[in-house]
């Protein structure tokens, strides 16, 4: 069975090729599915240089720029059609999400259908933010919480591991949401298909 991380990237020139050599330094067994909206910093081209140096690294190219949610529904479904993806991972490609937290998400992830990385969890927290983006998101977290379930304490994050056979439970086709609305939404068909949530600290 195989793990595979998506990494959605538009503009992540910079970024990206570190990232990929971190986590497959950490992590040499895991699948990367990198997506890409056309960047036009040249992200696509700097994935594929580096594509031969790793035999698990995959690249989707999508025509033009058309949201976080898009990108992970395209990755979503270029993995699900193999019946051998047993988990996938979604993460940032700009680092605010640690490579160093994915072991631990992975080993939970043998007994909970969701993990997500948690900035409201004790243990968890937001670093180099201003104190406005701080209000507003764990404002914007509270009222969530209040209308979908206060059994997630992080419905933003998109740090997340999660069991392919529950993506294949949820009608990708009807999750017709963009940026931290997908996220929140996503989090939320994939709980009411029955999957049980771990949060952990990041």
């Amino acid at each position: 069975m195989k793990n595979f991380i998506i990494l959605p990237t538009y503009n992540e020139k910079e970024n990206i090729c570190p990232l990929i050599e971190e986590i497959f330094a950490l992590l040499p067994d895991i699948h990367i599915l990198v997506v890409d909206d056309n960047s036009p910093d040249g992200t696509a081209a700097a994935v594929e240089e580096i594509m031969v140096q790793y035999p698990n690294l995959s690249f989707l190219k999508r025509p033009e720029k058309n949201g976080l949610g898009g990108a992970y529904i395209a990755g979503f479904k270029k993995l699900l059609v193999n019946q051998e993806v047993d988990k996938v991972i979604m993460m940032d490609a700009d680092f605010s999400h640690s490579p160093k937290y994915l072991p631990q998400m992975i080993t939970e992830s043998e007994n909970y259908d969701l993990v997500i990385g948690s900035r409201y969890i004790k243990g968890g927290g937001i670093a180099k933010w201003e104190l406005w983006r701080k209000i507003l998101s764990s404002g914007g977290n509270f009222y969530v919480r209040t209308l979908l379930g206060r059994h997630i304490h992080d419905w933003t994050g998109g740090f997340n591991c999660i069991k392919a056979d529950y993506l294949r439970k949820v009608d990708l086709d009807k999750i017709d949401l963009s940026g931290y609305a997908f996220i929140m939404g996503f989090k939320h068909f994939l709980i009411k298909a029955g999957a049980n949530v771990k949060e952990i600290p990041i």
